[in-house]
């Protein structure tokens, strides 16, 4: 490997999983840049000798500076939010870097079938695929589906009240590890071949709200009973409890989504990619129970 590969987010969640994952692979330290706002908090991995770099995704000059010499680069999606529009123009911002530094490879974390999700955010992710596609630099576009982590959202909640409050209707998913898709970022993003690619992320087995709920019972021994209601009255009992009135229809969107089927998706994605099998939920649960009980 003597590409050089660059990583942006470093210090987030899914960040730092992918560069742990190119260490543990293999990839020499110095073939690696992590970017991040805030570098002090990547002291670990400069010990280890990865090249560290201030990149701010509201400044694009300082992401022309972060992505010098970069070969291939992953763009992990930003959390910026509560603006409309703000998350789209931080990445329009990232692409045109890494096309203006000459990179020879972008990886982008997106989401499923973002052409047809009713989720808000959904148009910043095709906007930046598109955005990716029209600067003809091969690209590796990784969809990624929901993590299993998120459902530290509602659950540790709904195991005290015993009751979990859903508008997912019988709607299915597959959720999938953030480890998994840090393994899959790696290795799009380690890999030497040039093509373009668009790969949908997920878990191995669809299941729905009450399918998940008896294998939370089952791994908490904790009752759990799913009750389901419509978007409005889930919007009215997010507000009730105090969630932000950006985040409310994000939130009610991600049920919505799920009941109309457009998460309703299991790929061999991940084993392409890595050759490894998804990990289970049962026995994310299972490890999780202290997380989901207190």
């Amino acid at each position: 490997m003597s590409d050089t590969l660059l990583v942006t987010g470093a210090t987030g969640k899914l960040g730092k999983l992918v560069l742990d994952q190119l260490l543990a692979s293999g990839v020499a330290p110095a073939h690696i840049i992590a970017t991040s706002r805030d570098t002090a908090k990547l002291a670990e991995y400069t010990a280890k000798g990865v090249q560290t770099r201030i990149a701010d995704f509201d400044d694009p000059a300082s992401l022309d500076k972060a992505f010098a010499g970069a070969d291939r680069i992953l763009i992990i999606s930003t959390d910026a939010l509560d603006q409309p529009g703000k998350r789209l123009r931080q990445h329009l911002a990232a692409v045109a870097a890494a096309k203006k530094v000459g990179a020879k490879h972008i990886v982008y974390t997106s989401m499923p079938n973002p052409e047809t999700s009713v989720i808000p955010f959904a148009p910043d992710h095709l906007g930046t695929e598109n955005a990716i596609k029209a600067t003809g630099i091969a690209y590796t576009i990784l969809r990624n589906g929901w993590y299993m982590e998120n459902l530290f959202m509602a659950l540790p909640h709904a195991l005290e009240t015993g009751q979990w409050y859903s508008s997912s209707g019988e709607g299915r998913i597959a959720h999938i590890a953030r480890a998994d898709a840090a393994k899959a970022a790696a290795a799009a993003l380690a890999a030497s071949i040039g093509e373009s690619h668009t790969y949908t992320l997920t878990g191995g087995e669809l299941r729905t709200t009450d399918e998940i709920a008896a294998l939370v019972v089952k791994a908490t021994g904790k009752p759990l009973q799913v009750v389901h209601i419509s978007d409005e009255a889930l919007a009215g009992g997010l507000k009730g409890a105090g969630l932000p009135d950006f985040l409310i229809p994000i939130v009610v969107s991600f049920d919505a989504n799920t009941r109309k089927g457009h998460i309703d998706m299991a790929t061999d994605d991940l084993t392409k990619l890595t050759g490894a099998q998804p990990a289970k939920l049962d026995a994310f649960l299972e490890a999780s129970k202290s997380a989901l009980v207190g």
